[in-house]
This record gives C-alpha cells, sequence and structure tokens, in this order.
C-alpha cells in the first residue's frame, strides 16, 4: 500500500514537472519570438551550437537546400520526394499545389524521415488560397494596394501566419516588395503593391509585421526589384538597365525600409544587373558583388537571403548540371530553393568547402542562420499538426468577415458621385456582365436594388452581329449597370477581349445613364478607349465575390469608396485617383 502511495505521489510529481517544462518551453517559444527573430541571430544559442556540431559536413550544407513538395502528383512522386529528403537531410521544402489535410499529414510523414526537423515553407502571397483548394483566398498585392488603412493588412498577416501554422508551416515566400513602374511586366504586375515606392514600402511592411507577430518567418521578393521588367524570368533572363542612383533609391527602397523594420528573409531575384554586376548573362541570384556586397555589406542585411527557386530558364539556361547551385552558394545565399539536382549541388558545394573558397567563419554563419530560423519558429520542439478540424479552422468566420473588410476598403469609385451611381431603382434598367457566359454575383446582387431590370451576358468574343443586335436593344432602357470581369486566375495588364467588343464597351459608355463596374486588373481600363465617358466607373481590380458585393454596397449607398489606384491608368486616372463621397 506504500508503495502504491509512493508510485501515485511520483506519478504527480512526473506530471507537474512536466507540465511545469510544457508551459517555460511555451514561454521560452513567445519570448524568443518576441524579440524577433533577426535579433535572435547574434545571441548565444545552445540548441543552434548542438546540432550544428553534429552535423556532418554534408548535412551541414543539406540544411541550405529547400525541395519541392506537393500533394496533386500522386504517390510515386511523394516517395521520391521522401526519398530525397530521407537521403539528403535537407533543410526544409517549398509546398506548392495540393489540399491542407493531405499536405498536414505528408508533412508529418516527411518530418519522421530527418534528424532535424524540416523547415516548411509556402510561397503564399494572398494566403493559403494561392495553392491549396479548400482555402481562403486574400486579396491579391495590387488589390491591397488601393486600401488607404495599413492596420488591415497587418491584420490579414496574422490571419495568414495562423492559417500557416495551423498547417504545421513556417516561413512564408511573401510579400512581394517589388515597385510595379511597368504596366506591361508580365511576372510581378498585380503581385505588386503599385507604382509607389513609399506605399509599397508601408504596405509591405504591415503585412510582413502582422505575420512575424505571430511568429512566421517572412521573405520580401524579389531584391533588388522586378518591377520594372518586361520579360519573366521563369522563361528567360531579365535585364535591369537602370544605375546604381535610380536602384538606390527606387528599386531597392521597399527593400531597404523592411530590412530597418526587421523582415526575416529577402529573396533575390534572377536578372542581369549590369549596374551591380557587370559580369555577362550573369543572374543577380549568383552574384556575390550583389548579394555580400550590396545586401550584405552595403545594406547590413543579416537575415536570411534565399533564392528565387534554381529551375527557373533565367538561372539554367546560363548555368546548367548544378554550376548555378555552387555560384548561387558562393555569393552568399542562406538558403538555395528549388534545386534541379539536389543531391549534385551539395557534393559539388562540398567540393568548394574543402578546397576553401568560402571562409570556415561564413560557412558556419550561414548555417546557424538556417538553424536559428527554425529554433525561432519554435522547431526545435517539434510536434506533429493535426489535421482534425483543419479545413474549418482554415475557413472560420472571422477569416470571411475580414475578407469582405479587405474588399469594401479596397473598391475604387474613379468617376462619378452618389447621383451618377444610384441611379432610380424603379426605371427599366439593364444589367450586362461581360467576358462571362451566365450572370455574375454583381449582377445577382444589383437585381435586388433594381426590380425593373432585364439581364444579359456577353462572352468576350461576342460576335460583331450579336453585339450590334444588343446595342440596339440597351437604347431601349432608361440606365445600364455593365460589369466587365476577368475571369483568368491571373488578371493580366490586357483584357483577353476581342477588339468588337472593346468597341461595345466604349459605344455602352456612352449612354446616358451608364455605371461600369471593372473587376479586371486596373491596367486594363487604359485598353478600353471611351470607357471614361460613363456616368460612373467603379474598379474592383480582380473577380472576386467579395469586390462583386462590395461595388454594388457602394452603389446601393450601404458603404462608402475608400479605394485609391496603386498605380497610374492613363491620363485621365493618374496613380492615387479615387472618388471619396461624402
Amino acid at each position: 500500500m506504500l508503495l502504491l502511495k509512493l508510485m501515485i505521489s511520483n506519478q504527480k510529481t512526473l506530471i507537474g514537472l512536466l507540465f511545469c517544462f510544457t508551459i517555460i518551453n511555451a514561454q521560452q517559444a513567445v519570448a524568443q519570438q518576441n524579440s524577433g527573430y533577426i535579433s535572435s541571430i547574434n545571441r548565444q544559442n545552445h540548441w543552434v551550437d548542438s546540432v550544428y556540431r553534429k552535423l556532418s559536413l554534408k548535412q551541414r550544407i543539406a540544411q541550405l537546400f529547400f525541395v519541392r513538395a506537393t500533394t496533386d502528383k500522386g504517390q510515386v512522386y511523394e516517395d521520391s520526394v521522401g526519398k530525397v529528403i530521407k537521403d539528403l537531410q535537407v533543410g526544409g521544402l517549398v509546398f506548392f499545389q495540393g489540399g491542407p489535410v493531405r499536405q498536414v499529414d505528408l508533412t508529418n510523414n516527411y518530418q519522421k524521415l530527418v534528424r532535424v526537423p524540416l523547415l516548411i515553407s509556402q510561397d503564399a502571397e494572398w494566403g493559403l488560397g494561392m495553392r491549396l483548394d479548400s482555402t481562403i483566398s486574400y486579396p491579391f498585392q495590387m488589390t491591397l494596394g488601393a486600401i488607404q488603412d495599413n492596420t488591415l493588412i497587418y491584420k490579414m498577416g496574422q490571419y495568414i501566419a495562423y492559417d500557416f501554422k495551423r498547417m504545421g508551416m513556417q516561413m512564408n515566400l511573401a510579400p512581394d516588395m517589388d515597385v510595379n513602374n511597368n504596366p506591361d511586366n508580365p511576372v510581378i504586375n498585380y503581385r505588386s503593391f503599385g507604382d509607389n515606392k513609399y506605399h509599397v514600402a508601408d504596405k509591405g511592411i504591415a503585412y510582413m509585421k502582422g505575420m512575424q507577430s505571430e511568429g512566421l518567418l517572412t521573405t520580401a521578393k524579389h531584391f533588388p526589384g522586378h518591377g520594372d521588367t518586361n520579360v519573366d524570368s521563369h522563361l528567360d533572363l531579365p535585364l535591369l538597365p537602370f544605375d546604381r542612383k535610380r536602384l538606390d533609391t527606387l528599386e531597392e527602397y521597399p527593400f531597404r525600409q523592411a530590412i530597418k523594420a526587421g523582415i526575416a528573409g529577402i529573396m533575390v531575384a534572377h536578372m542581369d544587373i549590369p549596374a551591380l554586376d557587370s559580369t555577362r548573362n550573369l543572374p543577380s541570384t549568383l552574384s556575390r558583388p550583389i548579394i555580400t556586397g550590396d545586401l550584405r555589406d552595403s545594406i547590413g542585411f543579416k537575415g536570411l537571403v534565399i533564392s528565387d527557386a534554381m529551375e527557373m530558364k533565367a538561372v539554367v539556361k546560363y548555368f546548367p548540371d548544378g554550376e548555378a547551385d555552387v555560384k548561387a552558394f558562393l555569393a552568399g545565399n542562406d538558403i538555395i530553393e528549388l534545386s534541379g539536382n539536389t543531391a549534385l549541388a551539395i557534393d559539388l558545394i562540398k567540393k568548394e568547402v574543402r578546397k576553401r573558397h568560402i571562409s570556415k567563419k561564413e560557412f558556419e554563419a550561414r548555417v546557424k542562420r538556417v538553424l536559428a530560423a527554425k529554433y525561432w519558429t519554435g522547431l526545435n520542439h517539434y510536434h506533429e499538426t493535426t489535421s482534425q478540424n483543419l479545413v474549418n479552422d482554415l475557413n472560420r468566420a472571422s477569416a470571411k468577415e475580414l475578407l469582405q473588410k479587405l474588399a469594401d476598403n479596397a473598391i475604387t469609385l474613379l468617376k462619378g458621385d452618389a447621383t451618377t451611381l444610384m441611379l432610380n431603382p424603379i426605371q427599366k434598367t439593364a444589367i450586362v456582365s461581360i467576358g462571362v457566359n451566365r450572370p455574375t454575383v454583381f449582377a445577382d446582387e444589383l437585381t435586388r436594388w433594381y426590380n425593373n431590370n432585364d439581364l444579359f451576358t456577353i462572352d468576350k468574343n461576342a460576335s460583331a452581329e450579336t453585339l450590334l443586335s444588343l446595342l440596339s436593344k440597351l437604347r431601349q432602357y432608361d440606365q445600364v449597370f455593365v460589369s466587365i470581369n476577368d475571369t483568368r486566375s491571373r488578371p493580366a495588364s490586357k483584357l483577353d477581349y476581342s477588339d468588337n467588343v472593346k468597341l461595345f464597351i466604349s459605344e455602352i459608355a456612352a449612354h446616358p445613364n451608364s455605371v461600369i463596374c471593372v473587376f479586371a486588373n486596373p491596367y486594363t481600363i487604359a485598353s478600353l478607349p471611351g470607357i471614361e465617358k460613363s456616368g460612373a466607373l467603379l474598379v474592383g481590380y480582380q473577380m472576386s465575390d467579395e469586390l462583386q458585393r462590395s461595388a454594388v454596397s457602394v452603389i446601393a449607398g450601404l458603404i462608402v469608396p475608400k479605394g485609391k489606384s496603386p498605380v497610374r491608368i492613363n491620363q485621365y486616372f493618374p496613380s492615387g485617383s479615387g472618388v471619396v463621397l461624402k
């Protein structure tokens, strides 16, 4: 009996101690995250030092490599990634397309294959919905650029951080902090906050701080600035031909401000930049003068330097067979993302280290920065992520409410007033949806306010005969509401409408009582001459249900439009355009 009492007493003591240790660990995790990742790097860290000592040279190099993972390519692909993880003991993963439950389960399986927990990342500029089904897509950064209240963008960052941590991820490869001052940019464009460097910096920092406040690592991209290019670096090597003064004062400005604000990571772009490195056809990702000389030494960035994807044509076109990875390593990257052949790259870099082509001090600092990132995010006390109730957690009501609030604050009135917007609800009304084959959310919502209505849809390639017939019909209506819709998942700066449909829009804008709402990239307005003649013109920046509801709310007088165009559209609508109704 006495022995049993002692056993019970000891068990209670053990449970109490474990509970205390759990609280202490949680408090330590909160404390280390509140201090910021950058400030944590230079502090003595026994976990980081201990892990580093236990790793072989090859395993230390492997910590710098992040490999691609998805859950939409089947078991054979997943197993092949698992083999790379197990054999090479890489530092982390970048997850792409798939589903949330499948990704959590796969992450748990992959984590079992490594001695040092994997740092899990995702390129999710507008949240998990950019990559995963059954999750929320927040607005594109161009849409966020119209919002005047940056506290909403900060809050969005916090919500996205929750989603990442709920998924067992520790790093978002966002925000994009490129200044998009080239309307024809094929790769940045709607991913940018706009063409004003100050606004890009402020909004990018708000987004970053929101994420980092909740313990998520962030990555500003694409240093030194990918906004004024007309080549997609996925396909070829873009040239950035500007002088050093221009780069310092414009392209680099948001990155410099983000660094001052404590951003954890910077992703370097694949661009040929002669003003910073005159080596012919050398991507900036592989340039030591740019990464170590400019970003590290001149600007003074202390955090994680991350390469853009090493499998992109801008790199492999000129540096195949692992040469690019070696150059990226020697240039100063801490994380080499998506190598074309990770095993080969590690072996080649191992030879460079043994030849002392990099100092022992620099090599150790790079590996320890990655390990410190794992410590800061709590991976020193790794535990599995549960998939129970996951989809509900990611689609919580508060997140959907924030999504609508962001839309309500982004919707922009480029032209018009209360009178030209809120037309007579009892008059004969035509509601025309262009670029779709069935009525949109905007059209359906609008019918609640204008009962005497007829709905029309116009295909983006409608024939001239069809358009002429409809124009004739529309002359019989007292007022016309038109929505211009871009159904593409990536809204380009020019609509994929036929010339006849564009001419139709110009004709319908001349109707004496017309309201046009553009649910597309704002640059598309410039390619629709005559649209400025409409009685009122709203822009929603992208085709989402929330922005369509916001537009109807503005028309109905339920909300006041507060957005401002983040880019110069044309002579009629310069950057910052937006009518605020009183």
